[in-house]
């Protein structure tokens, strides 16, 4: 049996804080995970709309082993100047990979769109997201909020407002995953029009309302289910980060970032459509001092993907209503 940790969030991966930063005139904001040390990190996409910086380092075969924060933002590209918010933040506190006398913070990061969702995006010369960034890295923290907050503020699913979630797990052999979602994708997170998550076989307790699956399982159930029908249908992205204390190497972070892909596939369906830049970033602290053999990362990587889906639906179950959206909380729906 499953067990999470004692927030139930990402921030039970020793090692690792979390801050936020929204505005909620604009339906949009900025979420930072910040390494309290360099955390080798790997990423992988699947989605057919990503929006990117600084990932091309995280492969296995380039130089630079470990990063010390990765980004999500909303804004769509607009969102990329969040990173050099953060890497402002971190500069100041003396952090980053020390290069011929100067510190260069790494800071990897991805945005969702969400441009289209009711917010005033009116912001004159230059977007809000590098403050954004730089507002995120000063309120990081163990304890922070999900559903419409920071990255997810913005967000929207199918027919519902998505939002921000996370989810942590501990395993038998002591080790620790945790997951962090932006969720606002083209799919829904439902099953069918009904209250019951897609996710709801991986939930532990009452996480997200506790309801399993529906029963019957309603016709609509296999009814293709997408955010925006026209033809402008690209405003879309669910970003993630999977987390652990495991020791691990920059090509098995690659590998837990393939495997916390599953559970966008178990709490959205559709997923990693064309019109989604869906997109997991993996990062492992190695704080529990523990390697993974095989039967291990067996284990590790099927987690992964649990835990993953938990944090969707979280982020869509605590959403919260705010004047001017598009679509209902996941709480007002009967």
């Amino acid at each position: 049996m499953f067990r999470h940790g004692p927030r139930n969030l990402i921030t039970d991966v020793d090692g690792l804080l979390v801050g936020n930063a929204d505005d909620q005139r604009l339906k949009s904001g900025v979420t930072v995970v910040v390494c309290e040390e360099p955390a080798v990190a790997g990423y992988q996409i699947l989605g057919g709309a990503p929006g990117t910086r600084e990932t091309d380092l995280l492969k296995p075969h380039n130089s630079v082993q470990a990063v010390n924060a990765v980004v999500l933002s909303g804004g769509s590209a607009f969102g990329l100047d969040a990173a050099s918010g953060v890497q402002a933040a971190l500069r100041e506190q003396g952090i980053g990979f020390e290069v011929g006398g100067y510190r260069v913070p790494i800071v990897p990061s991805a945005i969702l769109f969400d441009l289209r969702n009711g917010g005033d995006k009116d912001w004159g010369r230059y977007p809000p997201y590098r403050e954004l960034g730089y507002d995120a890295v000063q309120a990081a923290s163990r304890d922070f909020s999900i559903g419409t907050a920071g990255a997810g503020t913005g967000a929207l699913s199918a027919g519902l407002k998505g939002g921000l979630g996370s989810a942590s797990v501990v395993l038998d052999n002591g080790i620790t995953i945790g997951a962090l979602a932006a969720v606002n994708p083209t799919g829904s997170v439902t099953v069918g029009r009904s209250r019951h998550f897609w996710a709801a076989p991986f939930e532990i307790g009452d996480e997200f309302g506790g309801l399993g699956y529906p029963s019957p399982v309603p016709e609509n159930a296999r009814k293709l289910l997408l955010k925006f029908r026209d033809r402008n249908a690209t405003g879309n992205t669910t970003i993630a980060v999977i987390a652990t204390d495991a020791m691990l190497t920059k090509a098995e972070a690659k590998r837990l970032a393939i495997a916390a892909h599953d559970g966008f596939v178990r709490a959205i369906w559709p997923t990693h459509t064309p019109a989604d830049g869906d997109l997991v970033f993996a990062l492992a602290t190695g704080r529990s001092g523990k390697t993974v053999e095989l039967d291990d990362a067996i284990d590790l990587y099927a987690a992964a993907g649990a835990t993953m889906a938990r944090a969707i639906a979280r982020g869509v179950h605590a959403a919260t209503a705010a004047e001017g959206d598009l679509f209902p909380v996941w709480s007002s729906r009967l």
